[in-house]
């Protein structure tokens, strides 16, 4: 009879502890929410990849994570990824240099991981496909084939094959680093160059 009594006494008690109820449920629901959108923002950049963030990341456009993670402010930011798998360019150099051997240099090139290479990478390379990063490395070579076709002809560092590669280096790098490729490694077929005529 008590309990009827402060029931009747009280009609809106039960309502209350209703409403209490349905924003406990609700706050919860938020909760879990909020915890499984930070969960999924929450990226890990593993060693073969540079994680790209941009949006609203403070004084530069850009933040670039090679290693390490982050979180991705919903609304404000947004991400991508860079691979940093090695690219290789074979450019055949028989009839440039009119020899009946099929020559071939073998360029490796990828993104480089210094802050500069990466920002400029993430600048001019974002988006794009592996074979589109191939072809822009590929233009830049041929660009340069001229003054490395005279560099391998050169009689003071044809036979110098290290004092070659680094001329090569020096005359590529500059370019690639602009769109921020590093050039990794030159294969050169030294028993090749014998032009005819000779």
């Amino acid at each position: 009879m008590s309990n009827l009594s402060l029931y009747a006494a009280n009609p809106g008690s039960g309502h209350s502890q209703i409403i209490v109820g349905i924003v406990v449920v609700l706050c919860l629901l938020l909760f879990f929410t909020y915890a499984l959108v930070a969960l999924k923002r929450y990226k890990r950049c593993p060693s073969n990849r540079v994680l790209v963030i941009f949006g609203r990341t403070g004084p530069k456009s850009i933040e670039c994570v090679h290693g390490g993670s982050r979180f991705i402010w919903p609304l404000v930011q947004d991400y991508d990824w860079l691979s940093l798998e090695p690219i290789r360019i074979e450019i055949p150099l028989g009839e440039t240099l009119n020899t009946a051997a099929e020559a071939q240099c073998i360029f490796t090139v990828a993104i480089g991981t210094t802050p500069e290479l990466m920002q400029n990478a993430a600048i001019r390379l974002l988006g794009l496909t592996q074979l589109e990063i191939k072809q822009q490395a590929e233009d830049i070579i041929y660009e340069h084939l001229p003054q490395i076709m005279a560099s391998m002809q050169n009689e003071d560092t044809a036979l110098n094959h290290e004092m070659l590669r680094e001329n090569i280096q020096k005359i590529l790098e500059p370019d690639l680093q602009k769109i921020g490729l590093m050039l990794i490694n030159i294969r050169i077929p030294f028993n090749a160059f014998h032009p005819t005529g000779r």
